[in-house]
């Protein structure tokens, strides 16, 4: 990552490489009441969501899962092809015996919580691995990658996003020590976390090719001979087996309502125009990712960039050795799931192309942060302003073409989406609640890497001003709950509980395509004994209950009568009603 005069700076300037022995036990009781604290953190933010608000993707997971642990199924929004059990699977212990889906749920949340949390600890353990930074350096580093509102996010719904960071930097790290020391345990150490990623989602089709890339080019290189070459593969193949028997176990219990991608997906590419609107979205999700780290994320790729155009040292398996290579699968690995997952959405969505759509590469956010970080801690003071005049240079173009590519869109009488999961961190930081803005994000980006700049330059500035961003972090995801997550709640949180209008278990339900679909999901949450079906006007000749629109007046309002159905109650401002046959 860095030259060997940089590293000798840093070992000056830092604190000796050994600990004194009364103080060896603090990282370790410091990360583990961190990432206690963390996992409180994350509940307690997620305290006001009872229900998901991230349809349908939560109605697939969760819906999935519950099948897994024996109880009823329900559709799923995904499709053969790219569909995936990983998450289901670590969430379905929520769903084990008799209870309330809103308890069930708060599982699913402190299971997320968990797992996602343990970004502090890797964090740590990377940035330590990757550069000679001092202890608490690394430490504050590590809690601003916890922080950031790109790890945290996710871990207050049911996506499977809530858990790819930490497995991002657990990978990555197996990265490292795979290179640096070969043998065949380490090799399906690193197997078992790509064979993780294939297993949860298909952004982990990106993985496996990196996987497979740097596999084989170890073994030309010597470096690994048959046996670890079949040790990584293996765990990869069994996640790919266990992914297929999990489903062929599923049955038609978990039906699937998404489309394939096809050829869709190809007339998406198959032009210079799609070429450059699969292109743009690309630059735009790669800038996002430098705007959320404050321009780390541009100090590091000119780091890295930099790193891997130097000739290599001859030691074939030194530290600075296994951070070139980490860095190298790590460039490649991000600009891979940008391109991947703007392809795949341009290619099955018959809807606006996003404005940006900034999920997917998220899980990249703390590793980018944690190297530039480094780039700039280790750095010469020169060296440190050039990487952040790239830093810069990215968020300026990247602006400009966000800037352009929206007014294009708008000429010609369209506008792309621009949503509350495509980037709520951006949102925060920008106050772009309602539209983007890109030369917003940019000034937010600038004054960030600025900042950082001027203080790592003196040491002691380091840990105070890397803790400063903890407090920004904390602040932006409050930002987020308050002005995001608080009103889709109020918007999609049908009151009164189904229990409370007279739906009871064993009750037969089917849910009418009148309903609201967002009301209609989440009241069929709260029945926790059967699938929920949908019927457009008659309702079947089994159903006991009944949930439908409610419009007095209106012409699409449910009259319950002419079927012999008695209305229960529901809320009328909200448009729905629970009928149960007389």
């Amino acid at each position: 990552m860095v030259s060997g005069t940089e590293v000798r700076r840093e070992a000056v300037v830092g604190s000796p490489a050994r600990p004194a022995g009364r103080r060896r036990w603090l990282v370790p009781v410091l990360l583990t009441v961190g990432w206690l604290l963390g996992v409180g953190w994350r509940m307690w933010s997620s305290r006001h969501v009872p229900l998901p608000i991230a349809h349908t993707d939560e109605d697939s997971y969760l819906h999935t899962a519950r099948a897994l642990v024996g109880g009823p199924g329900g559709f799923s929004s995904e499709n053969g092809p790219l569909r995936r059990v990983g998450y289901p699977l670590l969430i379905s212990p929520a769903f084990l015996g008799e209870r309330d889906f809103v308890d069930s749920y708060r599982l699913v949340h402190l299971v997320n919580a968990a797992v996602n949390a343990t970004v502090l600890p890797l964090a740590y353990l990377l940035v330590r691995r990757l550069v000679p930074v001092r202890r608490a350096v690394a430490l504050v580093a590590a809690a601003v990658a916890a922080t950031l509102p790109a790890t945290v996010f996710y871990a207050g719904v049911a996506m499977i996003d809530a858990v790819l960071a930490p497995l991002v930097l657990a990978w990555l790290l197996a990265v490292h020590h795979w290179v640096r020391r070969p043998g065949p345990l380490v090799a399906a150490g690193a197997g078992a976390l790509v064979g993780a990623f294939h297993l949860l989602h298909s952004r982990g089709l990106v993985i496996v090719g990196v996987h497979v890339g740097l596999m084989l080019l170890l073994f030309l290189r010597r470096r690994i001979g048959p046996p670890q070459v079949l040790a990584a593969v293996l765990p990869v193949l069994a996640a790919a087996l266990l992914n297929e028997a999990v489903i062929r176990l599923l049955g038609d219990r978990v039906y699937l309502l998404g489309d394939p991608p096809g050829g869709g997906t190809v007339r998406a590419v198959a032009s210079g125009q799609g070429l450059l609107r699969v292109g743009a979205a690309v630059a735009t999700q790669l800038w996002y990712l430098v705007v959320i780290t404050f321009g780390l994320a541009g100090v590091a790729w000119a780091g890295a960039v930099r790193t891997l155009l130097r000739p290599a040292s001859t030691g074939s398996r030194d530290a600075a050795g296994a951070t070139r290579w980490t860095l190298g699968v790590a460039l490649v690995t991000s600009v891979g799931v940008a391109a991947g997952a703007s392809v795949i959405l341009a290619g099955i969505t018959t809807k606006p192309l996003d404005a940006i759509y900034g999920r997917y590469v998220q899980m990249l956010a703390p590793f980018w942060l944690l190297v530039g970080v480094g780039m700039l801690v280790t750095a010469t003071p020169r060296a440190r302003w050039r990487r952040a005049a790239v830093a810069a240079g990215v968020l300026l173009a990247g602006a400009t073409l966000v800037a352009g590519r929206l007014a294009w869109v708008a000429s010609r009488g369209h506008e792309l989406r621009y949503g509350g999961f495509g980037a709520p961190d951006l949102m925060a930081l920008t106050g772009g609640w309602r539209e983007f803005r890109p030369f917003t994000g940019a000034v937010v980006g600038l004054v960030g890497c600025l900042l950082l700049v001027v203080a790592v330059g003196r040491p002691r500035w380091r840990v105070p001003v890397l803790a400063a961003l903890v407090v920004v972090n904390l602040g932006t995801m409050q930002t987020i709950t308050d002005r995001l997550v608080r009103p889709m709640v109020a918007a999609t949180a049908p009151t009164p509980r189904v229990a409370d209008v007279g739906v009871r278990p064993g009750d037969r339900v089917w849910a009418s395509l009148g309903v609201q679909w967002v009301l209609r999901f989440n009241l069929s949450h709260q029945v926790t004994w059967a699938d929920v079906r949908w019927f457009v006007e008659k309702p079947p000749a089994d159903a006991d209950v009944v949930f439908v629109r409610w419009a007095p007046g209106g012409p699409d309002d449910w009259d319950g009568d002419r079927y012999g159905f008695v209305r229960m109650g529901g809320n009328v401002e909200q448009h729905w009603a629970a009928w149960r046959r007389r």
